[in-house]
């Protein structure tokens, strides 16, 4: 029999883990939208989870209810492999410095996020801190094109980012790890506009204008985004689950996502 991966939320992430698992030789059953299995049908749920030896969830905290995973089925998760999707949110704000897993978490805006991070840790969970997260689909590129990117104006602003595929790497180094909390960041931490001039550069576009945050009407989520400013470092992933990001950088990333998206322009 094949070994079995249960996933919970298979969203953009975890879809591209499932497939990297189902070409290694796993049964992977998952639930979400485009999951094999929903949620809610508690049964099946179970029946799955019972002959599964490893388990990750992709699912966000349910604010003030917990962790919709933890609290529906967590009597089920012993004794397996568990892994969980988190955010480096978790560490708040740092003025654009550098944060590593040694520092402390809960100090930020997603007081939740760092809780349900914490309580998998507690789980013995392996816990994948992770930045913005882009790729095929998902990335500055489509922003540009379709007119939704900004540049604003915040000298100093810097993020963190990851390729999905480096995550997925990530989440396949750590199967033979013990528990722990490793940040997925490429190496090369910058600001937002860069990005977005890059892809500009990549597609033959003028960069959108140069604006205030007022100016460019975000989204009150959209807006958030420029809350925090931090560096992070990831290399204890490298140390500890001999990980290298196969895109260190966004120019790397971007790229990547072009080819694909170019293949298809010829082909329609």
């Amino acid at each position: 029999m094949k070994p079995r991966f249960f996933i919970f939320g298979l969203g953009y992430t975890a879809a591209r883990l499932a497939a990297a698992l189902e070409a290694g030789g796993w049964d992977v059953v998952s639930t979400g939208r485009s999951g094999t299995l929903r949620f809610e049908d508690a049964g099946n749920v179970r029946l799955a989870l019972a002959d599964a030896s490893h388990v990750l969830s992709s699912v966000p905290p349910g604010g003030d209810l917990g962790d919709p995973v933890l609290d529906a089925y967590g009597p089920m998760l012993a004794g397996k492999w568990l892994g969980y999707l988190s955010s480096t949110g978790v560490y708040g704000d740092t003025g654009g410095a550098w944060v590593d897993e040694s520092a402390p978490t809960g100090t930020g805006r997603r007081a939740a996020r760092a809780e349900a991070d914490a309580v998998w840790l507690a789980r013995g969970a392996r816990v994948f801190r992770l930045p913005g997260i882009y790729g095929p689909g998902r990335s500055a590129l489509e922003r540009v094109r379709d007119g939704k990117a900004h540049r604003i104006d915040l000298p100093g602003q810097v993020f963190s980012r990851v390729h999905v595929d480096d995550i997925v790497s990530g989440v396949l180094a750590a199967l033979d790890a013990p528990p722990g909390a490793w940040n997925l960041a490429d190496d090369e931490p910058c600001s937002q506009n860069a990005v977005i001039e890059h892809a500009c550069r990549l597609l033959g576009l003028a960069p959108p204008p140069l604006q205030s945050l007022d100016e460019a009407g975000l989204s009150p989520m959209a807006r958030a985004f420029y809350a925090e400013n931090r560096r992070v470092a990831n290399r204890k992933a490298r140390r500890e689950l001999g990980w290298t990001p196969c895109y260190p950088s966004y120019r790397e990333g971007l790229a990547s996502c072009l080819a694909p998206t170019a293949e298809r322009d010829q082909q329609a």
